[in-house]
């Protein structure tokens, strides 16, 4: 997804160098019937942006799961979620 979101915010204008976006991934695995099955897929951005490009920045982020060619494969049988913590500068 992260390749997703930053596509989406360089079509918009915003291009972030690779040290303004960080990023950590958990996934949760639950045992069914004894075989171990991923779940949850929870991200977590951590986002260093331009001044003023807030605005520009959230609604990528509101869209990018649904234009994330892995998280539409996962659809429906994992649950993928995000987060971000967004820093203007």
């Amino acid at each position: 997804m992260l390749g997703t979101l930053n596509g989406a915010l360089e079509v918009r204008g915003v291009s972030l160098p690779s040290e303004a976006m960080q990023v950590s991934v958990d996934g949760i695995n639950e045992v069914r019937d004894g075989i171990p099955v991923l779940t949850l897929i929870a991200i977590r951005y951590a986002l260093r942006i331009p001044k003023g490009s807030r605005e520009v920045v959230d609604r990528a982020l509101a869209r990018h799961q649904d234009k994330c060619p892995t998280a539409s494969t996962l659809k429906g049988a994992v649950e993928v979620s995000w987060t971000a913590e967004i820093e203007e500068v």
